[in-house]
């Protein structure tokens, strides 16, 4: 049965605003981790692998438009769509969701204080870190979603303006560029190219798109329209955004040799100086800092919520009862597992490599994601309108081969180590 398929609303339909849960989603995805991952590929390979990141946006529209659609069209969290699945994705999940929790909370912070030590290093990057994680956990710990999507929009902002200019005044050839749309996979490259288009924009903070739909108000069918055209355009800017940074990586990592290591990062600050003035570093360093902190915001709100719904369900608890919504014990709960245990490992110093640690244990989430997605808008737990189509069912397919080819590449590494 399809819901809100009367027309009460037909002559007020649902505008769309270019601050929306899709940018919020995908600003949130875009972190220390891709832009580490990003820039270290327009090191290595110049503009090779810009395809990449044309067909990582298209992967996260379709993925993301698959969670909003199954939110919207069923009423129904995406937890709550995995438990109709079995028992044996709340045994994935559980585990799952407390691992990467601890291992990103002390990734973000890192991320967050590599910028802010490079801008102002009488504290260094575990205190600021430290610092950061304090300041995400004040600004979504109380109810207030109007304020957090100021928040993030604010943050959106800074990045987006700081590291596309920095692209601009670098003069990259366009011609490069355009060559770089060729698919081509260099020898050895097949994991810089997977990591790459994995990268753009998130892992576990897909799913949580449903989760902000939810706490904008946009909870019915009546808002698939505009939720299609807000995923869509956020991964447009967000593909520009990674667009600005391979530049980055391509013209000052390429071409002058510099270390792909948080020295080799921040040494990009310092080239920038040199060529084009004083505030060019500071300029490229403050749009770091913006995308690494919305990321952390964002998962401080966005997880949390994820986290309060598993243990609502866990509990038998309605859907939507205040402990498992923005504010609820459960949520704040989780804020604060984000923040304080993985401080522990700020203290273990190379904040790059734990960033990098961090998207590594991330990639197992998205053939999770893929799979259960195809699996779900495929069968009656969605109203039959609302289910996938024959160019869904591709796409989502080949996600989720890419994902797992990902996801086995990690696994066969960590044994080789071990």
């Amino acid at each position: 049965m399809t819901r809100d398929t009367a027309a009460p609303d037909a002559a007020n339909p649902p505008r769309w605003k270019i601050i929306g849960p899709g940018l919020i989603v995908a600003a949130t995805g875009v972190g220390a981790a891709d832009l580490v991952a990003t820039l270290i590929a327009g090191s290595k390979f110049g503009y090779g692998l810009l395809w990449c990141v044309v067909v990582g946006c298209i992967m996260k529209i379709v993925l993301v438009e698959g969670a909003g659609r199954y939110s919207l069209a069923t009423g129904r969290t995406m937890f709550e769509g995995w438990r109709s699945l079995g028992r044996w994705t709340s045994w994935y999940y559980a585990p799952y969701i407390v691992i990467w929790g601890f291992v990103y909370g002390s990734a973000a912070m890192a991320g967050t204080g590599l910028p802010l030590n490079a801008l102002f290093p009488a504290l260094s990057v575990t205190w600021w870190g430290i610092i950061s994680g304090l300041v995400g956990l004040a600004l979504v710990w109380f109810h207030h979603f109007e304020i957090f999507e100021k928040v993030m929009a604010a943050f959106v902002g800074i990045m987006f303006v700081a590291m596309v200019g920095a692209a601009i005044i670098t003069l990259p050839n366009l011609l490069d560029i355009l060559a770089g749309l060729k698919p081509w996979i260099p020898d050895g490259g097949l994991v810089n190219v997977l990591s790459l288009a994995g990268g753009v924009g998130g892992t576990i903070t897909l799913a949580a798109y449903g989760y902000w739909l939810r706490e904008k108000g946009w909870d019915t069918p009546r808002f698939m329209k505009v939720m299609r055209i807000d995923n869509t355009v956020a991964y447009v800017v967000t593909g520009i955004f990674v667009l600005a940074t391979l530049i980055v990586g391509a013209e000052l990592m390429h071409s002058m040799k510099i270390a792909s290591d948080d020295k080799g990062l921040l040494s990009v600050a310092d080239v920038l100086d040199q060529r084009y003035g004083p505030f060019a570093g500071k300029v490229f360093l403050v749009g770091f800092f913006g995308a690494a902190m919305s990321s952390l915001v964002g998962v401080w709100n966005g997880v949390s919520l994820m986290f309060a719904d598993f243990i609502g369900n866990l509990k038998g608890l309605p859907s939507g009862h205040p402990d498992t919504r923005t504010g609820g014990k459960y949520y704040r709960w989780y804020i604060l597992w984000l923040t304080f245990p993985p401080m522990l490992m700020m203290f273990l110093g190379k904040p790059v490599y734990l960033i990098l640690a961090y998207g590594v244990l991330g990639s197992f989430f998205m053939p999770f994601l893929a799979i259960t997605l195809l699996w779900i808008l495929n069968t009656d737990r969605v109203p039959r309108e609302w289910r996938n189509k024959a160019w869904s069912n591709v796409l989502m397919v080949l996600c989720a081969v890419a994902f797992v080819a990902l996801a086995a590449n990690e696994i066969v590494k960590a044994i080789q180590k071990l």
